[in-house]
């Protein structure tokens, strides 16, 4: 598994700070990329990956690398975000067994998936109060990681 990661994850990083890519710039990619991984909103990170790199100017392939590293941080968060967004907004408790959603489907389809969907832009909402920090946080770390990382770069 960690030659896996090295191969796969920290060697290609480590190509972009040799192809002249700042530590500061790629921590940023991998942190933004990281914390838009993780939105509750399935099937939207990728191409919110691709409208912030424009945006701002970050590095494509290091928020993609990210993004796809958090795939199972949105899993294990997506029950979190919903539950905070319920508390957020005053809204009834989403019943999330797999046999409830199951008979809620079954007796009324449509009224099943409006109330999933709302549910998840109240965990949009928790989810975009919740990241900024800790991603700000995580982009000085990988800052000050990957300028270490670039020293010995530097001398050949």
């Amino acid at each position: 598994m960690r030659a896996w990661l090295k191969a796969r994850i920290w060697d290609p990083l480590l190509g972009l700070l040799r192809k002249g890519l700042s530590p500061e710039a790629l921590a940023w990619s991998v942190a933004v990329g990281l914390a838009l991984g993780i939105t509750p909103l399935y099937g939207t990170s990728t191409v919110l990956c691709l409208g912030v790199a424009s945006a701002f100017r970050l590095n494509q392939p290091a928020m993609q690398v990210a993004n796809y590293l958090a795939y199972p941080l949105q899993l294990a968060l997506l029950i979190p975000f919903i539950r905070l967004g319920e508390r957020l907004f005053g809204a009834p408790r989403l019943p999330l067994s797999l046999p409830i959603l199951e008979e809620a489907l079954k007796a009324d389809a449509w009224g099943a998936l409006g109330l999933f969907w709302t549910s998840l832009w109240h965990a949009g909402a928790a989810w975009l109060l919740v990241v900024p920090l800790p991603m700000v946080v995580l982009a000085w770390g990988l800052g000050r990681l990957f300028r270490q990382t670039k020293r010995p770069f530097r001398q050949s």
